[in-house]
């Protein structure tokens, strides 16, 4: 299963209000393991930095001058997520603003049941309690110390850990319900058969010497005992 983590930051709050993209951040995973392959990218917003937006990622006009426009690179980043999941924290936010910069470009808009919101995931698992990126950093003690400004590949890095935490650890395909693989509950039936079954049984690794005196133990529990029913001793 491919899903890709994915973070933007952008001009201000709302794309209908004219805010633009200017920066993309996004980390692979593939069987919720992280592959090494991520995409980032600056963006020219073709608009003056409002102060707000600059205090949160630093990212200023002159540094963003000649960065290339999204138009530009929606092929790259299209074909980098392709039809993957995207995992996104609050991901109402950054789906607005990907689905508004790919109309700009006459794009088909990515449906926004593609997202994975974490952020919903974290308030449902845990209600009651902060559900920011940095406070669940706090709760899984991630190290997220040089998150000093956001930025969209940082906080699409430290996400992945994050998302891994939330559905249930660093491999949680390894999380086993016997309770669903004994009754054939299962949302994969071939795993669950080869949980059960195995090609052949494991070879003991007793001596015939140790297995000899395991037997003579057991006859001395006497006759009525679990050992010897088990052992037919």
């Amino acid at each position: 299963m491919r899903e890709i983590v994915l973070d933007t930051e952008t001009t201000g709050l709302d794309p209908e209000d004219g805010h633009r993209i200017v920066e993309i951040g996004a980390v692979e995973l593939m069987n919720h393991v992280p592959t090494g392959k991520e995409y980032h990218q600056y963006i020219n917003p073709l608009m003056a930095m409002p102060d707000q937006a600059f205090a949160i990622h630093g990212l200023s006009d002159e540094f963003l001058s000649n960065k290339p426009k999204f138009s530009e690179i929606v092929n790259e980043f299209l074909e980098f997520i392709g039809s993957a999941k995207l995992v996104i924290h609050n991901a109402m936010f950054d789906m607005k603003f990907i689905n508004a910069e790919l109309i700009k470009s006459e794009k088909e808009e990515i449906p926004f049941e593609r997202a994975t919101d974490t952020l919903a995931i974290a308030r449902k698992k845990y209600p009651g309690s902060p559900a920011s990126l940095d406070s669940l950093c706090r709760r899984f003690k991630i190290d997220n110390s040089a998150r000093v400004v956001h930025g969209a590949l940082l906080d699409s890095q430290i996400l992945a850990e994050v998302y891994l935490e939330l559905v249930g650890g660093k491999q949680p395909d390894f999380t086993l319900n016997i309770t669903d693989v004994e009754h054939g509950n299962s949302s994969n039936p071939e795993k669950a058969k080869r949980i059960r079954e195995r090609a052949e049984n494991l070879k003991s690794r007793l001596t015939k010497d140790e297995e000899n005196r395991h037997r003579k133990f057991i006859k001395q529990l006497g006759d009525h005992s679990m050992w010897s029913e088990i052992l037919k001793v």
